[in-house]
């Protein structure tokens, strides 16, 4: 097949036309492709790629945009403060898998903190000008406002982690249930009994999950869930501090512990080594998110792997098909889509 050398018929720049003609598709698969839409075949893909080189193809990207009504821009909005998103790995895998992402496609990512009222006032302004294209959502809590403000300006959004089990946006979470569950049988096969569980914060519904699988890893051991081995952290350091101090006093026979996360457990070892209790000997210890906090532990924790990283790539994925289609998916009236991610218990030496 001949090229055209970057000339279309006319002799001009080829069109997306001409484009769609060379490939035997229409001008929407050609776009769907060029936007990196996961929603095409291999097949179909690597025949619109082929008609691309031949022809010399170049998008007009601002033309394109501006026709289409587009900004080709994806915001990723944290409704947390700046400090704690730059201290948790979680953020951070969730960006890098982001941005692996999206470096095959034209968009381009605006990071957003909304953790004040006046940060999520200037967002909803932002927001309602339609300056991006969708909105991927990280680290939502129950009653936030947020997601309900997307659904009414009809801006494509993926969450991280449903609000609750009736979660009306696309969302992409891990097992946490399931996690949670395969650390507490973890301990219970290493004899430990007197099992204590630092919980995220409560209107997480992340959280709530990790709960229900510690309290049925229990139960279905024949242990009936002590509520007072159950203390509310916050996903901070500090948080773990709080809760291990309070744990230690009101149960001091205490012989393992589980935190909702690395940064907590990382807390609660503090607590454990200034009251001298030794970890595994007296009180093993997981954590969850097996993040570096826990390989560079003393000793090494044993965590709960939540694939971070692949999270946040399937979000993408979801979110540039919403894109491709110009509407959300519930304006689609298409089914509620929650993608579950697999969880896997990282043994070491804490346990």
């Amino acid at each position: 097949m001949a090229s055209h050398g970057g000339r279309g018929r006319g002799g001009g720049r080829p069109t997306l036309e001409e484009v769609a003609a060379r490939a035997g598709v229409g001008r929407g698969t050609v776009s769907r492709v060029i936007n990196g839409s996961p929603r095409v075949s291999d097949v179909t893909r690597a025949a619109v790629e082929a008609a691309v080189a031949e022809l010399g193809y170049v998008p007009n990207n601002a033309a394109r945009a501006l026709a289409a009504n587009r900004t080709d821009a994806i915001a990723l909005v944290v409704p947390e403060p700046e400090t704690r998103f730059f201290a948790e790995p979680y953020f951070s895998d969730m960006l890098r898998g982001v941005g692996s992402e999206l470096s095959d496609t034209e968009m381009q990512l605006v990071l957003i903190f909304a953790g004040s009222d006046r940060e999520r006032r200037r967002l909803a302004q932002y927001l309602a000008a339609h300056r991006v294209d969708g909105v991927l959502l990280v680290s939502v809590h129950a009653d936030d406002p947020l997601p309900d403000l997307l659904a009414r300006l009809e801006i494509p959004a993926v969450i991280s982690g449903p609000r609750s089990a009736a979660e009306s946006l696309t969302s992409v979470d891990s097992d946490n249930y399931g996690g949670a569950r395969s650390a507490v049988e973890h301990l219970l096969s290493r004899g430990r009994r007197r099992i204590a569980h630092i919980t995220g914060r409560p209107d997480v519904y992340g959280a709530q999950r990790r709960v229900d699988g510690y309290r049925a890893a229990l139960r279905d051991a024949g242990h009936a869930a002590d509520e007072r081995l159950i203390e509310t952290g916050d996903f901070t350091e500090e948080g773990g501090r709080r809760a291990m101090t309070v744990l230690l006093d009101r149960h001091p026979d205490l012989d393992a512990v589980f935190a909702g996360s690395d940064v907590m457990a990382a807390g609660a070892r503090q607590v454990l080594r200034e009251a001298g209790r030794r970890v595994p000997d007296d009180i093993a210890l997981v954590g969850y998110d097996d993040s570096a906090i826990a390989r560079h532990m003393d000793p090494p924790m044993t965590s709960v792997r939540q694939p971070i990283e692949e999270m946040g790539r399937a979000m993408i994925d979801l979110l540039l098909t919403d894109i491709a289609d110009r509407r959300p998916a519930a304006s689609r009236g298409l089914d509620r889509r929650q993608a579950v991610l697999p969880t896997e218990l990282v043994t070491r030496a804490s346990s």
